[in-house]
């Protein structure tokens, strides 16, 4: 069989294909997931505030640990039973604690204890149903569609992050959390009626052979680990996650406060990224991807690099948000060119396991690289630490564009290949 995506046509530009109905109805109800969820957290936090800095360590942690420990799991269950069938569990759960916990904090206030509980459960079902929310678009639209696709749930999921916490705080000002957390609840109300009627096409939804979910797990790594381009993509975002993430959300507001620009530069700064991020998914829905799509991700981490950079080299305000705005765009080039080739690249039984991957590469990069990061930060200072980050994402974009693997698979999507645990999913 012909090595991965060089048998493949190019796609025909995006913009003159007709995602299907199912695939916008279902972005439609995420995104308004999305943007609860983006509230609810606000006022979470708002909340686990009252109780001192440490305390909302705590509830922040409660979040992130069972998320991160339990996503191969969540992978493994969703290629097991079904993705769909496991959102339409995670949001029905998501339903009843967020109509819990508005009626514990009318009857208990917000006590920690019950912050912290909420903030398990919420960890416990993203470990869950990210990964099988991230394999969706792949069973709901054609490879050829893949990068608009997802081009689009990147610009919906940045409008949501946008929107969310604003609408915290006034949800927050005007009834708190209980009535926030009723808000969240509405939406999962639109999620699941969507959920419940979009179906993936036939055999997009389980693992055609019984296996245990240890066994997946197990057949999960070993496909990452064998297969070319999977490998070399996990490791590029792993370095991506470490170099980007970090940039504007910790040593943004540290390089702002170490130049004496004040609050409003740093708001300014992320919002930079996040206009950046907007554009670039926009653009990649407009226009398509790259040719050659692991090409199109390595050029966009070189792109964030470049800003990265700029942002520690800024002499004032105003070029420090233009550079965020660069950060931005590159972090959103990579992403939707790298979202589609991994998704593509993954053969159908395995979709949610290699979802869930990405996410703990993700993940486990960030936890370090916040870490190592931030003692950076304080000596020799922020300028330092981002200056390292420009790095890390030059290397990891020299890597990608001089490897074979990433080079090969064009926008259409890898074909599947048979291989160690792995069916071809061309014959399923």
């Amino acid at each position: 069989m012909a090595s991965l995506g060089t048998t493949e046509p190019v796609t025909p530009p995006p913009s003159r294909t007709v995602l299907p109905r199912s695939y916008v109805l279902w972005l439609a109800g995420t995104c308004a997931s999305l943007v609860g969820d983006a509230a609810l957290y606000f006022a979470l936090g708002w909340a686990a505030s009252a109780h001192g800095g440490q305390a909302a360590a705590l509830v922040l942690t409660a979040i992130t640990l069972p998320r991160t420990v339990l996503l191969l799991l969540g992978g493994a269950v969703g290629d097991r039973f079904g993705a769909r069938r496991v959102l339409i569990t995670g949001d029905a759960a998501m339903l009843a604690a967020g109509l819990a916990l508005a009626l514990a904090t009318r009857m208990w206030g917000t006590s920690l204890w019950m912050l912290l509980g909420f903030a398990a459960v919420v960890g416990t079902v993203d470990a869950f149903c990210l990964p099988a929310t991230g394999s969706m678009p792949r069973r709901l639209v054609s490879k050829e569609q893949l990068p608009r696709a997802m081009a689009l749930r990147q610009a919906g999921g940045q409008v949501a992050a946008l929107l969310g916490a604003p609408l915290g705080a006034a949800l927050v000002a005007a009834s708190g959390l209980g009535g926030t957390a009723l808000v969240d609840a509405g939406s999962f109300v639109a999620v699941l009626a969507v959920m419940v009627w979009v179906r993936p096409a036939a055999g997009a939804e389980r693992a055609p052979r019984a296996e245990s979910v240890l066994a997946g797990i197990t057949d999960g790594l070993k496909l990452a680990a064998a297969d070319p381009v999977l490998r070399t993509a996990l490791l590029l975002t792993a370095a991506a996650a470490a170099a980007l993430l970090p940039a504007v959300s910790l040593l943004g507001p540290l390089l702002v406060r170490s130049n004496g620009w004040g609050p409003g530069t740093a708001g300014l700064v992320a919002a930079g990224q996040g206009a950046g991020i907007l554009f670039a998914a926009l653009l990649t829905a407009r226009v398509g991807p790259v040719r050659r799509i692991g090409t199109g991700a390595s050029l966009g981490l070189a792109l964030a690099s470049v800003g990265l950079a700029g942002l520690a080299a800024a002499p004032a305000p105003a070029a420090a948000v233009a550079a965020a705005v660069v950060v931005g765009a590159g972090s959103g080039v990579f992403a939707c060119h790298m979202g589609p080739l991994v998704l593509a690249g993954a053969p159908d039984t395995h979709l949610s396991r290699v979802q869930s991957l990405l996410s703990l590469v993700q993940s486990s990069a960030l936890v370090v690289a916040n870490n190592v990061l931030g003692r950076l930060a304080n000596a020799p200072g922020p300028g330092s630490a981002l200056l390292l980050c420009a790095a890390v994402g030059c290397g990891a974009a020299g890597i990608g564009l001089t490897s074979a693997s990433l080079r090969a698979p064009r926008a259409a999507g890898p074909t599947p290949r048979s291989g160690p645990g792995r069916r071809n999913s061309e014959a399923e």
